[in-house]
């Protein structure tokens, strides 16, 4: 994995910095057997089955416990996610204060409900719902790659290209529409994030 520039530095705590590559080595570690199948699905059932064992690891080894999640969160307010990755380890706020903002799927919730109680829970689903979040994220990397491709199949030849590979031009017309519509909440996140900082007892960044 590339070492982040410096934007990226900026925008993530060395914390989660050094969280990060070994969320996505443990799961890539569980997504593949000795003969190359893929048997994530089943590794992660195996693990969640362990949770009793896996409340010691919270705090020395938590991306090795918060795997148990994956897939299982879907992010509200991807502004205030964004804003928790600068945080460092003991500033993080109540896991309470980020419901508007992190949904459980049913079983997460379960399993979040058998760890919150113990004395490094709250602090623990911060963590897991962060690396979750970090794991879809895209890089700036796969950003700047995502942008250079769309500008070298731009125009009329790019178009027949796309069109010659069976692109389907209605999809993208529908994540156009959603992108826009993405772009004008932009403003709303931020003010929302914002606002959620404020609530914690940090500063307003204008």
């Amino acid at each position: 994995m590339p070492h982040p520039t410096p934007e990226n530095a900026m925008s993530m705590s060395a914390f989660f910095r050094a969280l990060r590559t070994s969320y996505q080595a443990e799961i890539d570690d569980l997504t593949f057997d000795s003969e190359g199948r893929n048997v994530l699905r089943q590794r992660l059932l195996e693990k969640r089955g362990q949770i009793t064992f896996l409340k010691q690891m919270m705090e020395l080894s938590p991306e090795m416990v918060a795997v148990i999640f994956h897939g299982g969160f879907h992010f509200e307010e991807p502004a205030v996610m964004e804003q928790l990755l600068t945080l460092e380890s003991d500033e993080f706020p109540d896991w309470s204060s980020l419901s508007g903002a992190v949904e459980l799927m049913p079983w997460a919730q379960e399993l979040a409900d058998a760890l919150l109680p113990e004395p490094q829970g709250e602090w623990f689903m911060v963590v897991a719902a962060a690396l979750e979040y970090l794991y879809h994220r895209p890089s700036p990397h796969q950003q700047e790659a995502a942008k250079q491709q769309t500008q070298e199949t731009g125009g009329a030849h790019g178009a027949t290209r796309r069109r010659d590979a069976g692109y389907d031009f209605d999809k993208d017309d529908e994540r156009n529409r959603d992108h826009d519509h993405d772009h004008d909440h932009d403003h709303d996140h931020d003010d929302d994030s914002a606002q959620w900082l404020e609530d914690q007892g940090f500063d307003r960044k204008e």
